[in-house]
C-alpha cells in the first residue's frame, strides 16, 4: 500500500496567532473539516492502520503562551510557541494518519499541597513561589499547614498536618525533587487552563476530519499530591498506607492498545519526561519490546529555562536519550511517518 502525500496545510491556520488566545469558530471548522475529508479523500479513524495515538501534554496557554504563570521558553525564549507551531502543522499534515489526539489538561484549584495558600510559616505567612519544602522543615516547624483551610480539605487539621509531614517525607526519600511551591496555575475555570488556541482548533479539525474523540485527560486535581505525569500522581498512599489517588491504569493500557504513540507538549524535562518515565516503567514491566512503538518528538517540545537561574536543557536531553536506549524513537515533525523507523504504514 502506498501511503499518501503529507497534507497541505488549511488557509486558516496561521503560524503568527499561534502564540496568541482567540475564539476558535467551531461551526465554520466543523464545515471546514468535513470538506476537507471529502476533497483530500480522508477515511474514517476506525479503518486506520497502523493505529496512531498523538499523546499531547498540557499545551495549555499557561505553559505555552508568553506572559502566562510558567511559559516554557527553552533557550530560544519562545520555545512552547515554536513547538506549537509544528506540532500544529504536524496534526495538519499528518491527519489522514493520525488516529486519535489524547491531550493532557493539569488542572489546580488554589487549595493544593503544592501553592502557597496550603502553608503558613510561625507568623501566618505564605511561602513564596518556587519555596522548596523538606520534611525537616515541617518536624521544625519552619512551614506547617494552614488551619484555615483543613475544613476545605479534610475537616480535620491533625490529620492533614500528619500527612503533610507523610508527604515530604515521600519526596525526601526518592530523591526525585523536595515538595516545590509553584506559582498558581492551570486554574480550573480559567484562561491559562485552556488548551493553545491553534492547537485546540487543530484537534477539534481531526476530530470532525476522522470521527475520532479527541480524548481529553486531566490531572493534578487531587489536593493531596503533585500530579507531573498523566500516568500517574506522585504520591498514592498516606501514611497508614490507605489510598489517597491511583495510577491512570486506564490510559496506560488505552495507550500501549495504539500501534504507535506520539509524543509531544510541554515541558520537556518535566511533565513531558515523567509522563514517559511512567510510560516506560509500566512497558518495561509488560514487555520492554513495546518501548518501539513510542516516539517522541523532539521538535515539539522544549525544557524549563529561567536565564540566569536555571536551565534543564542538557538533563533534558539526557533524559530522553536514556529512553531512546530503552527503545523509544527520537524523531522531528518534520520527517514525513513513512520514514520513521518501525513504523510500517
Amino acid at each position: 500500500m502506498t501511503t499518501p502525500p503529507p497534507l497541505p496545510l488549511p488557509t486558516f491556520f496561521k503560524p503568527d496567532r499561534v502564540g496568541e488566545v482567540w475564539r476558535v469558530p467551531y461551526e465554520e471548522r466543523a464545515q471546514q473539516a468535513k470538506a476537507w475529508a471529502k476533497e483530500y479523500q480522508i477515511t474514517p479513524a476506525s479503518q486506520d492502520a497502523p493505529q496512531i495515538c498523538l499523546l499531547a501534554i498540557d499545551v495549555q496557554n499557561t505553559f505555552c503562551i508568553p506572559g502566562f504563570e510558567l511559559f516554557v521558553g527553552g533557550r530560544s525564549g519562545l520555545g512552547a510557541v515554536e513547538d506549537n507551531t509544528r506540532l500544529c502543522q504536524f496534526i495538519y499534515r499528518n491527519l489522514g494518519l493520525i488516529t486519535e489526539i489524547a491531550p493532557t489538561l493539569d488542572t489546580h484549584t488554589v487549595l493544593q499541597i503544592f501553592h502557597a495558600e496550603f502553608w503558613v510559616n510561625a507568623a501566618g505567612e505564605n511561602p513564596p513561589p518556587m519555596t522548596l519544602i523538606h520534611a525537616d522543615d515541617v518536624i521544625q516547624g519552619k512551614w506547617q499547614v494552614n488551619p484555615a483551610i483543613a475544613h476545605s480539605i479534610n475537616g480535620d487539621y491533625s490529620s492533614l498536618q500528619e500527612y503533610a509531614l507523610h508527604y515530604t517525607r515521600q519526596l525526601d526519600e526518592r530523591g526525585k525533587y523536595p515538595l516545590t511551591i509553584w506559582p498558581y496555575h492551570s486554574m480550573l475555570g480559567g484562561i491559562g487552563h485552556a488548551l493553545v488556541s491553534a492547537f485546540e482548533e487543530a484537534c477539534f479539525f481531526h476530530n470532525l476530519a476522522r470521527n475520532s474523540q479527541t480524548r481529553f485527560e486531566v490531572k493534578g486535581g487531587n489536593p493531596l499530591t503533585e500530579n507531573y505525569s498523566v500516568l500517574s500522581p506522585e504520591v498514592l498512599e498516606d501514611g497508614r498506607g490507605d489510598a489517597i489517588a491511583q495510577k491512570n491504569s486506564p490510559l496506560i493500557e488505552k495507550l500501549l492498545t495504539f500501534d504507535a504513540v506520539i509524543i509531544a507538549g510541554q515541558a520537556k524535562s518535566h511533565c513531558v519526561a515523567w509522563t514517559v518515565e511512567d510510560l516506560l516503567s509500566e512497558i518495561l514491566v509488560k514487555d520492554p519490546q513495546l518501548a518501539q512503538k513510542v516516539y517522541l518528538l523532539e521538535d515539539c517540545t522544549s525544557p524549563v529555562v529561567v536565564p540566569g537561574v536555571v536551565d534543564f536543557t542538557d538533563s533534558a536531553n539526557d533524559t530522553f536519550a536514556r529512553f531512546a536506549q530503552a527503545g523509544m524513537h527520537l524523531v522531528q515533525s518534520s520527517t514525513p511517518l513513512a520514514d520513521w523507523p518501525n513504523l510500517a504504514l
